[in-house]
């Protein structure tokens, strides 16, 4: 058996030799072999990312020359290039249970996808069998690195390296304009903002002279926070920001999602959006939580007053979709905007709460894309209005998407609902309405996911008439990503959304799952502890009391009540109550006053220019800039 340091660096090698393998084999083997090749791969990926993450709780054990673990963190100096007289001299790879358990959940999905993708694409390119799982592995190997570097620059390049690779498999379907110039618009976007986040790395280097997170936050503590300092943050959180698809950073999303293959949207909306958020907490903690960097209080009230932005936006977006793409796309907008808003707590029961959220989210998430495309190969569109009764024969379909959409109203006992629980039992005890917050975005998007469901797989109610918000793609004009839509349906299409969903219900009701994360997330946030480890210092015990990650009476009938409401909304749309009550005709006339004043301008600004969102991009920089300035 390997050393627990050596897992580290295998997390980032194993799916790059097996992309490397792939691209050298895919052009002599027959597809049968090229799957098993990739699935072989991912699973050796997750095998070996279980055994990292079990072994995170070992005694501390030191070898000057590799590193060292124990205390929940693993720490790797690739090439033996250790720490020289406290100056950083090489690549370490740092693993706590929160970043390996980030990789192991990357690893998981690209293994659900790679065996979803099975019999997806009927007709890969001739010649290049192994392109699309290669470039799978390639973007398991960026997102497993990103989790796990200890250093920013190298951050970076795993930023890059990701982004790259979800830039290719976004227009994988070279063939069609629209996924080539929704690439474009992706790649764009995140280009510039990685750009700003390299440029904030450089203005860091300057000031420490290091490129380590651990010695970068020890350096700054010989400086004042200064106009360097914020800037320095603003421009690294920039990266993060618009991965993480935090408004108004955001509005590349949809318009990936809408185009990208649904195997891709599966990853980017299951992990990838939430690397962004895991980005953001790691390097606040890391190298700006100290002396010389950000406040707490300016980083707490900036990115929860954007988090709580996101969320209403995303929920709001995601009501009024009828692409069920872009409907999912911007449910994880919301979703985004609560987890933003629980890590800008700094508190270790918010943290805890939203590791929770995001494993279940992954799970819930992933299924209902697979689920749509389960409805894009049998009828090639993903318009709820075209689809109108179009699934009654594909009753299981029908019934886990319905189940998906009760996981994300918050329906006890999936892991979302407990993470939610935990997450806004944290935020209540700081800002008294917070939990209403995420009862309301919770409701939206999952009554939306309901109200989809219902009409699609079951043609309840009438036929869905056009509102004044109908402003943009429908989804009936969507190509179909098979050539023959009368193939029988692939099994593993109907078989990996359910153990997808059995997972998402697994972290909500498994034993030991919640002090697990809790363990997790009071080691996420020990920052002294982080440093030491790195360091090659002795760590000081940590004192604090696991955070509270159970269901409490109050968590269970929040998470009742979101569920409720989302069942509540999901059947008044579908279903339009009776014009002669009088309570009736006020909803109808404050909803078509909301559609036509806020929800149709605020769709109006997801124009699908380029140009727009790169000015969005400086608009939201600039107004970073002068929040947090203005509280240091």
């Amino acid at each position: 058996m390997p050393p627990t340091v050596d897992l580290l660096p295998l997390a980032v090698a194993i799916p790059l030799l097996g992309a490397a393998v792939l691209v050298l084999g895919g052009k002599l083997l027959p597809r049968l072999a090229v799957d098993v090749l990739a699935t072989v791969s991912a699973a050796l990926s997750v095998a070996e990312l279980a055994l990292l993450w079990s072994r995170l709780d070992q005694a501390r054990t030191a070898d000057p020359g590799i590193g060292q673990v124990g205390g929940g963190r693993a720490v790797s100096w690739l090439g033996g290039w250790t720490l020289h007289n406290g100056q950083g001299v090489g690549i370490v790879l740092v693993g706590d249970r929160i970043g390996a358990g980030l990789a192991l959940l990357v690893a998981a999905l690209v293994l659900a996808v790679l065996v979803y993708s099975w019999r997806y694409f009927d007709e890969p390119p001739p010649g290049h069998l192994g392109t699309f799982p290669a470039l799978l592995l390639l973007f398991e190997a960026g997102m497993c690195g990103f989790a796990l570097t200890g250093d920013l620059f190298n951050a970076f390049v795993f930023f890059e390296l990701m982004g790259v690779v979800a830039y290719a498999l976004t227009g994988f379907r070279i063939e069609d304009p629209r996924p080539l110039h929704g690439a474009l618009t992706f790649g764009v976007v995140n280009s510039l903002a990685a750009y700003c986040t390299l440029l904030g790395i450089g203005l860091l280097y300057a000031r420490t002279g290091e490129l380590g997170m651990a010695q970068m936050g020890t350096a700054l503590a010989a400086h004042r926070t200064d106009a360097l300092a914020v800037t320095a943050f603003v421009l690294v959180m920039a990266g993060m920001l618009v991965k993480s698809a935090t408004v108004p950073f955001h509005f590349w999303l949809p318009d990936a999602h809408a185009v990208a293959p649904t195997p891709v949207c599966m990853l980017m909306s299951g992990v990838m959006v939430e690397l962004g958020v895991y980005g953001i907490a790691r390097v606040y903690l890391t190298v700006f939580a100290g002396p010389g960097g950000i406040p707490a209080s300016a980083f707490t009230h900036t990115l929860a007053v954007a988090g709580a932005l996101t969320a209403l936006t995303g929920a709001v977006m995601c009501w009024h979709q009828r692409h069920l793409k872009r409907l999912l796309a911007f449910s994880t907008i919301g979703h985004t905007g609560l987890w933003l808003l629980g890590l800008s707590l700094l508190d270790p029961q918010a943290t805890t709460g939203t590791a929770l959220y995001v494993a279940g989210h992954a799970g819930v998430k992933a299924a209902l894309f697979g689920l749509t495309g389960v409805l894009l190969d049998r009828h090639g569109s993903v318009d709820e209005h075209g689809l109108y009764g179009r699934g009654r024969g594909s009753p299981l379909a029908g019934a886990l998407f319905l189940c998906g959409g009760l996981a994300l109203a918050g329906l006890p006992p999936f892991g979302t609902a407990l993470g939610k629980a935990v997450a806004e039992h944290a935020a209540g005890e700081r800002v008294a309405w917070l939990p209403a917050l995420y009862v309301l975005v919770s409701a939206l998007t999952g009554g939306a996911v309901l109200r989809a469901g219902l009409r699609i797989f079951h043609g309840a109610g009438p036929a869905p008439a056009r509102s004044h918000s109908d402003v943009e793609t429908s989804g009936d004009a969507e190509e179909p990503e098979v050539r023959d839509p009368l193939r029988a349906l692939p099994l593993t299409m109907t078989a990996v959304p359910a153990v997808l969903l059995a997972a998402a219900l697994a972290v909500g009701v498994a034993p030991g799952v919640g002090p697990a994360f809790a363990a997790a997330a009071r080691t996420f946030d020990d920052r002294t502890g982080y440093v030491a480890d790195v360091r090659g210092l002795p760590a000081p015990a940590l004192l604090r009391a696991l955070p509270e990650a159970a269901w409490t009476p109050a968590g269970v009938l929040l998470g009742l009540l979101s569920a409720a409401l989302a069942v509540g909304l999901a059947a008044a749309a579908v279903w339009r109550p009776d014009r002669r009550w009088a309570a009736a005709r006020t909803v109808r006339a404050v909803a078509a006053a909301g559609d036509r004043h806020l929800v149709l301008p605020l769709r109006r600004l997801h124009s699908g220019l380029l140009g727009d969102y790169v000015a969005w991009l400086t608009v939201g920089l600039a107004a970073l800039l002068i929040a947090v300035g203005a509280q240091r």
